[in-house]
């Protein structure tokens, strides 16, 4: 459902979310690091992941492209995949063993609400990355966000939510595994405690108002 977790805000400064990141940053992202009232699908997340064994920080379009797609132009891609069948779905299973990543936000649009933490804390969204690798190697990062069947706070807004990844709990999250230790990962996608959490119309507000938006 596009309409479900179809938007997020990431409206913190760099000197806040800094700290939350490990690894590599892409190229330029410190200086050119703009808080975000309203991430759209379609455009570049900022995502948390491991890959070859290192943490790093990368860039990928919302809108997941599995990796078999012939043509990108024409494919269709997925803004969410339910965690209820990720581990079974072509478009998902490979992603969900080894390509696990967190996207920082603080908080996330359901039908005229915006849902965030009390203490206005960034918070991780679970999500899924892929490369797509063309003909003449060009190269193509996308993701998608995890949804899950909604908490009390939300399920008189909307069906289903994202699944949030609680705080030190990021390395297990992002491991590459499977068999057992995929199961273990799976009470991570059960719905969250929103006893923390607020729903409400207001608008975000900037750590960085003079910073022009990167929408």
């Amino acid at each position: 459902n596009p309409a479900m977790c179809g938007r997020y805000s990431l409206c913190a400064g760099f000197d806040r979310l800094q700290p939350r990141l490990q690894g590599p940053l892409p190229p330029g992202l410190s200086a050119h690091y703009a808080p975000r009232l309203q991430v759209l699908p379609g455009e570049p997340l900022l995502i948390q992941r491991q890959e070859n064994g290192q943490l790093q920080v990368g860039l990928a379009l919302w809108g997941l492209l599995p990796d078999w797609v012939k043509d990108p132009s024409t494919a269709h891609r997925c803004l969410h995949a339910r965690a209820e069948t990720v581990a079974f779905k072509p478009s998902f299973r490979a992603a969900w063993r080894h390509r696990r990543c967190l996207i920082p936000a603080d908080a996330f649009w359901e039908q005229g609400q915006w849902l965030r933490r009390r203490d206005g804390d960034l918070f991780w969204l679970a999500g899924l990355w892929e490369r797509w690798i063309g003909p003449d190697g060009s190269e193509l990062d996308s993701c998608c966000v995890l949804t899950t069947a909604p908490n009390a706070l939300v399920a008189p807004i909307h069906r289903r939510m994202p699944v949030v990844i609680p705080n030190g709990l990021e390395q297990a999250w992002l491991e590459p595994t499977d068999g057992h230790g995929l199961r273990a990962l799976e009470p991570l996608l059960l719905p969250w405690d929103g006893g923390d959490w607020q729903a409400d119309g207001a608008a975000m507000a900037l750590d960085q108002p003079q910073l022009e938006l990167d929408l």
